[in-house]
């Protein structure tokens, strides 16, 4: 690749806006194929198209799923990869991987689409195009997306190249890396900017919903700070009324990631999708990027007997450490004997035995698809079969939270012979019940513990239905032995962390963020890691997967060098200027 195609990623903004139609269809783009500002931008729909393009940064299965996701839970442990990615599974994540580079090119397209859109906006606001309250709402959410941009990428890279001119200035795309923390800096400062600028969720119209508002603005800014070490000045944005007075846990976990449930009252940031009316769901429909209305992000995660696929798994020892009475448990990972406890799944199919899959197999007498009763399958698999797919190489564990879509077959057919593969389930990225963990460990980090455990018994007491115990502890730990209690009120803000958020998008995160050093020894004391182990382990757990065999468990620790992902090779190729992270 040339150095000239930086300035294309750059410059030709306007070229890279394609038809697009989201969730609400709030997101519909129309095409400005070389647009200018006077020239082009000369109805508000079009500049209101013209943000809708950053928007669209993160309409993108790979830099959702391959990316944050994978780095959100293969980074704890508490999930796998199989197939051709399985590195993450050691952290031996090679500067080629491909999702590394998508990640990292997607997100500096998003940064150059915000920074071009400011110019745009003005010129629209003098020229009466727009009204200054559209005006100001649409730089917020230019402010808000740019500053998201880079939350991920200084979370996940360290520091990265900081590219922040408006201007139309010819940019060869060869800064230097930035610090990590004069990256997150700048997210304080963007969101803070936004915060000015978006409106209120109460003022959202209806069909704006799953635009960024000034709560949502505000939680990224203490999840920055926290980064920052800055916990008083955390404390400050998450206790702002547009935080407290607008956001809620909803009364049943259960209903946080269901299907049914999106764009919901706990919810503060989730990337939309749609299914368009006659759009198919397999490889021929809307799935492809840019624009991608769809998405193969869920279902990917379920058994290969079901769909196929299988492409992530569980960690058995997530599933054994919830506490007795956790309603949290099956709804992120469920394995042998287990329901599913999707409301809308058991509603529409009756639980596993609805698919279709499950049923051709039943009655063509294979024993996959049979309980331990001999009667149709409705667990993931049984106690005396767990569901290692063909090759035994998955633990027989899997993610409950990707498993909400009654509409999705995987890559296996329905009834009606269509095989419905790709999604429009919305990706939360931020939702209350972190913003009330994150205070927790602020309040801890300034002193205030009483209030630490007052915010985490909102947590908890919503997942049990009612008081939660008394005492925290894991119901059992990594090798089976009994979980004792978490008296330290940091590490029991690090497991909620773990029980609340694990199969979204946060975990590894946030055990970052409290430090490296904490990182690593949570991890460590929650899977029993060990130095130099790269290849798979038995489950050292009693249950039925307990065979002495190995089924994809690994126990690699966790080390400095790997709490950061590497800079993409390609990105070194094209700029000079960027050093490479340490251990790659």
């Amino acid at each position: 690749m040339k150095k000239w195609k930086i300035v294309v990623i750059v410059m030709a903004f306007s070229a890279m806006l394609v038809a697009l139609a989201c969730k609400r269809n709030f997101l519909v783009q129309n095409s400005t194929f070389q647009g200018t500002a006077g020239g082009t931008f000369n109805k508000a729909a079009d500049v209101v198209s013209l943000v809708n393009g950053i928007y669209d940064t993160y309409q993108n299965s790979d830099l959702l799923k391959k990316c944050i996701w994978y780095r959100a839970n293969f980074g704890t442990h508490d999930f796998f990869n199989w197939g051709g990615d399985v590195f993450w599974n050691n952290y031996q994540i090679p500067a080629t991987f491909g999702g590394i580079t998508t990640f990292w090119n997607q997100s500096f397209i998003g940064i150059a689409r915000a920074n071009s859109a400011f110019a745009i906006i003005t010129s629209a606001e003098q020229r009466a195009v727009i009204d200054g309250a559209l005006a100001n709402r649409l730089r917020g959410e230019a402010f808000f997306l740019r500053g998201l941009t880079y939350y991920y990428l200084a979370a996940s890279f360290g520091g990265v190249p900081l590219e922040l001119d408006t201007s139309t200035k010819v940019n060869l795309g060869l800064r230097p890396r930035s610090t990590r923390d004069s990256v997150f800096h700048q997210v304080v400062t963007d969101m803070a900017l936004a915060e000015g600028l978006l409106v209120s969720k109460t003022a959202l119209a209806g069909t704006d919903l799953g635009r960024a508002t000034k709560g949502a603005a505000y939680a990224y800014e203490g999840a920055a700070r926290m980064w920052l070490k800055d916990y008083a000045g955390a404390l400050t944005a998450f206790n702002n009324p547009e935080l407290t007075n607008n956001y809620h846990l909803l009364p049943s976990f259960a209903d946080v990631n269901e299907y049914d449930h999106q764009n919901n009252d706990e919810s503060l940031f989730e990337i939309q999708f749609e299914k368009k009316d006659g759009d198919p769901q397999d490889w021929n429909g809307s799935w492809n990027p840019p624009g991608g209305e769809i998405a193969w992000i869920d279902d990917f995660s379920w058994p290969q007997e079901l769909t196929g696929q299988g492409y992530d798994y569980g960690n058995p020892a997530l599933w054994n450490s919830y506490q007795p009475g956790d309603k949290r448990k099956l709804l992120t990972i469920c394995g042998p004997g287990d329901t599913l406890a999707s409301p809308g799944i058991v509603k529409a199919l009756g639980g596993l035995k609805g698919y279709y899959q499950v049923q051709q197999g039943f009655t063509a007498n294979n024993p996959i698809y049979k309980g331990d009763d001999g009667k149709i399958l409705n667990t993931v698999g049984t106690l005396t079969r767990p569901w290692y797919g063909d090759d035994k190489a998955r633990t027989g564990y899997y993610c409950a939270k990707k498993w909400r879509d009654p509409n999705l077959t995987g890559g296996n057919t329905n009834s009606k012979g269509a095989s419905n593969l790709f999604g429009d389930q919305n990706q939360i990225l931020m939702r209350y019940a972190e913003v009330l963990l994150s205070r927790a460990e602020c309040k801890i980090r300034t002193g205030d513990n009483p209030g630490a455990m007052a915010d985490l018994a909102l947590v908890r007491n919503r997942a049990w239905g009612g008081p939660a115990p008394a005492i925290m502890k894991d119901s059992a730990n990594f090798d089976g032995t009994p979980g004792q209690p978490i008296t330290d009120p940091l590490q029991m803000v690090l497991s909620e962390y773990r029980h609340e958020l694990s199969g979204e998008y946060s975990v590894f995160y946030d055990l970052c963020r409290a430090g490296s050093d904490v990182a690593i020894a949570f991890i460590k004391a929650a899977n029993g890691t060990v130095d130099g182990s790269y290849n798979p382990v038995p489950n050292p757990a009693p249950g039925p997967t307990h065979d002495n065999q190995q089924h994809g468990l690994y126990n690699t620790s966790l080390t400095q060098n790997g709490a950061l992902l590497p800079i993409p090779q390609s990105a070194r190729a094209l700029n000079p200027n960027l050093t490479q992270n340490p251990g790659y």
